[in-house]
């Protein structure tokens, strides 16, 4: 198995306070992973060490069959970096900011010039290309951005946080060139704390908290993994004394949400037989009722805070 990213024991301190904490993972080629966690868990720095921004304090990073530290030019030629904060310089136009990414990246003026117009078509933005970034609108930046990490056509593309501060048609757009990119057998390596665009997006996704990590494995076998937290969301015609289902050994916990109640359950059958008992027994009308999986941000607020966050 050939991998575009391989993470060895790697550890980064900041004065008393250890960022990274002696993590290891590996990113298959032409995978989208997602790097998940809280604000402050140590997503950015795991970042700017793999796109040697920063050295680590210990371990080994790999990208791209590279050594970041003892090959660091070789590795960053083949990356592509959308960061956490637009780095693009306002007082150019968007054509000029390709132009010089592209320069520093080595990339040849005759290739340059037909990547730099190939991603401003395809993003929209080749009508506006000699107009100041300045004047750009945040999606009009973020599609810039990805361009700017396209033009040298790396191997692995890192995301941090892409989508954030978006509008839904533009969110969606970027999802959908980060999957066509991906398609075409690169390998994406996705920071973010939308939840459901890790779902929509990735094919593997590790959740790291307190600088280490706590899961790796595919959105699916995630939420497989943590079947407590399913259940039954139902709806009644009349408002019900949800004390009464307490009564019930199967069901662990009730929690109103609008009209309808949460019933968790390690036994869903178990509880919908005795729902349906429960309303012919106070003359009810069951409105809806549904089993729900657990969602990816359940696992990932129960292996960050524990069950009890999510049962609340």
């Amino acid at each position: 198995m050939e991998y575009a990213i391989a993470v060895q024991e790697l550890t980064k301190h900041y004065e008393d306070v250890t960022a990274v904490d002696h993590i290891s993972f590996e990113v298959k080629e032409g995978e989208i992973f997602g790097f998940l966690g809280p604000n402050g868990a140590g997503k950015t720095t795991t970042i700017r060490i793999l796109t040697g921004l920063i050295k680590p304090d210990g371990g080994k990073a790999f990208v791209a069959g590279y050594d970041v530290l003892k090959n660091p030019i070789e590795a960053k030629q083949r990356v592509g970096v959308v960061p956490e904060v637009s780095n693009a310089y306002v007082d150019l136009t968007a054509w000029e900011n390709l132009a010089l990414i592209g320069k520093l990246y080595g990339v040849p003026p005759q290739k340059l010039r037909e990547n730099a117009t190939s991603l401003l078509k395809e993003f929209g933005l080749y009508e506006v290309k000699d107009k100041l970034v300045r004047a750009f609108s945040k999606g009009m930046k973020q599609r810039l951005l990805l361009c700017m990490a396209l033009v040298n056509d790396p191997e692995v593309l890192f995301l941090d946080e892409p989508t954030s501060g978006l509008d839904v048609e533009s969110a969606r757009l970027l999802r959908e060139k980060i999957t066509r990119y991906n398609k075409d057998g690169k390998t994406v390596f996705l920071s973010t704390h939308n939840m459901e665009e890790a779902n929509q997006l990735c094919h593997r996704i590790a959740i790291i908290n307190h600088g280490r990590i706590a899961a790796i494995d595919t959105p699916e076998n995630l939420r497989a993994q943590s079947m407590e937290l399913q259940y039954i969301e139902v709806a009644f015609n009349k408002t019900v004394n949800t004390q009464e289902f307490s009564e019930t050994p199967s069901i662990i916990k009730t929690v109103p949400a609008g009209n309808k109640v949460r019933i968790y359950a390690a036994d869903p059958s178990t509880v919908i037989e005795f729902l349906v008992e429960y309303a012919k027994k106070n003359n009810l009308r069951i409105l809806s009722l549904n089993t729900m999986m657990p969602s990816l941000e359940d696992v990932f607020l129960k292996l960050i805070r524990g069950k009890e966050a999510v049962i609340k």
